[in-house]
């Protein structure tokens, strides 16, 4: 499964290096670090939406305003350093098949 962090320019002033380094802590702390790849990732074409993460290789928990199904996997929008560890652990976290 890999996780790509938009680092385009539009989600770079959203502070997509922060969201990296929260996700790096938040993988850690759950112990999964061998199992996700996380990337950073040239433009997701979601600018306007903050911080695009993609998720490959999964499919979303829910389908909402953060969650956007794709052919790949699923895209969150809006991700922020603040909200990395609630969204891992409500979509992401889960498609892992660790219970």
């Amino acid at each position: 499964m890999t996780i790509k962090v938009c680092v385009g320019s539009s989600c770079h002033l959203k502070g997509s290096y922060e969201v990296i380094e929260a996700f790096k802590e938040v993988l850690k702390k759950y112990d999964v670090e061998d199992l996700i790849d996380l990337q950073a990732s040239f433009c997701l074409g979601h600018c306007a939406l903050g911080v695009t993460v993609g998720c490959e290789g999964m499919e979303p928990a829910e389908r909402g305003p953060q969650v956007e199904e794709t052919s790949e996997g699923f895209i969150l929008h809006s991700v922020n350093a603040g909200n990395v560890e609630e969204l891992f652990a409500k979509e992401i976290y889960p498609k892992l098949f660790l219970n």
